[in-house]
């Protein structure tokens, strides 16, 4: 059997697929999965064990004609048995539909006259879980899995190599933001330093790293140019941005891929997120949501996020 899931979104958002990939590798052992995804999320899968090949298209309605016509070669040569597609627009959709794939799998409000095959949405809940949701449309009823990651034995090698190098011997706490807009942080400014300027205060012996991506550069920029004492690090890939993570005794961040590294690797974590935020399993016991009451997280005080560092 040949597997394609359309999985449009960030590098968070294709993390969160992976309990899906991993649930049709369990129940189809010998099936054979690709997954299309935008070109910057490609990376993702440096991590992922249960996919056979990445292809990249821009899921933006910016694509010529002829962009159009290269991915339905594309898809016509590799004959897939089922399609398993997140929220994409009906272009694409149609597409798939012409190239005959037999089983073609979505939610019942996106598209679904091109679906063979339509799942309820139920976007109250964990989205992995969501995501998952739509394996009923194969038959399979088991549980979601929790989101695991396989990081490269080079990319350990590569986080313990720069641990020694930074000093960074006696345990470190990693910070990191990534704005989903044009602006330079998620969480104010502020806000951030006042609450790096506590941890130094408290003398706990561990070093803050901020972790620069290449999408929050300017973040970082301003970080550091603030507090010296701040060690940066920009890790190449997310295989080495895992393994950071991975090594940290605590993590800071707001939403996004870093939170989703740190939920993978079982890293105590606390996530700025916004009241609407389903990105985080309930039951992670060493992941711990700060709230905020609506969609902005500048609600959040820096003290709020002091006291809950502290008194877990």
């Amino acid at each position: 059997m040949r597997v394609l899931a359309l999985v449009p979104g960030d590098i968070g958002n294709q993390i969160l697929f992976f309990p899906t990939l991993e649930t049709i590798k369990q129940q189809y052992p010998q099936a054979s999965i690709d997954v299309l995804v935008e070109p910057s999320s490609k990376k993702a899968y440096r991590v992922c064990k249960n996919v056979d090949d990445v292809l990249v298209f821009d899921f933006q309605d910016r694509n010529s004609f002829a962009d159009y016509l290269n991915l339905l070669g594309t898809v016509r040569d590799r004959e897939y048995d089922v399609l398993i597609s997140l929220k994409t627009s009906w272009r694409i959709k149609l597409l798939l539909w012409l190239n005959g794939i037999p089983t073609r799998i979505g939610y019942q409000d996106d598209s679904a006259i091109y679906l063979s095959t339509t799942v309820n949405r139920k976007a109250e809940q964990y989205t992995a879980q969501m995501y998952h949701d739509l394996l009923t449309g194969l038959g399979i009823r088991a549980s979601c899995p929790p989101i695991t990651i396989n990081v490269p034995t080079e990319d350990i090698q590569w986080a313990e190599s720069e641990q020694q190098r930074r000093r960074m011997d006696s345990g470190y706490i990693v910070l990191w933001d990534q704005p989903s807009t044009t602006e330079i942080s998620s969480y104010p400014i502020a806000n951030w330093q006042t609450i790096v300027q506590d941890m130094e205060q408290r003398q706990t012996g561990l070093s803050i790293v901020i972790l620069q991506s290449d999408r929050n550069q300017a973040w970082v920029t301003t970080m550091v140019s603030a507090n010296g004492n701040l060690k940066e690090i920009a890790p190449p890939d997310v295989g080495k941005t895992a393994a950071i993570i991975a090594g940290a005794n605590l993590v800071l961040c707001t939403s996004g891929m870093a939170m989703q590294l740190a939920i993978a690797t079982d890293t105590y974590t606390f996530a700025l997120v916004g009241s609407q935020d389903k990105t985080i399993p309930i039951n992670q016991e060493n992941c711990h949501a700060i709230s905020s009451k609506t969609e902005d997280l500048q609600e959040i005080q820096p003290e709020t996020v002091i006291t809950q560092l502290w008194q877990q």
